[in-house]
């Protein structure tokens, strides 16, 4: 799908505002409201728009502790890959995870309560994954900035 400035415009709006109505959306966008429910759909059909949801303050929602988490293997055969991704798919302190070039395999942003609910994410869950060789925490001090949206 080809996007035109009203697409970039409609994704801007609603990466800033998910609960706008399509009328208010299609106002700001100077569509008729049914042409704007029918161009959403299809940037959604396209799989462009892929979910939509709230933005959580952690701090406010009790998660003071952040990190950005380093991972090595020590295997990298088809079955600990797979562990290793299912096991850290399911856990909710770990909010991203890429696999990455470099030193490490994978980078994660971990979200816990506090450095005593890390401690325990580390030696109750990372440690314990037969295909981790190692982990190097470096502790978020100050958000500077944060990922809130997407500029095609």
């Amino acid at each position: 799908m080809k996007l035109d400035s009203r697409d970039h415009t409609l994704l801007r709006l609603l990466q800033a505002d998910s609960r706008m109505s399509n009328a208010d959306l299609a106002e700001q966008v100077g569509m008729s409201a049914s042409a704007c429910w029918r161009r959403v759909r299809a940037l959604e059909e396209a799989g462009i728009i892929t979910h939509y949801g709230a933005v959580v303050d952690p701090k406010a929602a009790g998660l003071r502790f952040q990190a950005i988490v380093h991972v090595q293997l020590a295997r990298h055969s088809e079955a600990d890959l797979e562990a290793f991704i299912r096991a850290v798919s399911v856990r909710a302190e770990v909010v991203e995870c890429y696999a990455t070039t470099g030193q490490s395999d994978y980078q994660m942003r971990v979200l816990c309560r506090d450095i005593d609910a890390y401690n325990a994410f580390l030696e109750g869950f990372l440690f314990r994954l037969p295909a981790v060789a190692s982990a190097q925490t470096n502790v978020v001090l100050r958000e500077i900035k944060a990922n809130r949206g997407v500029t095609p």
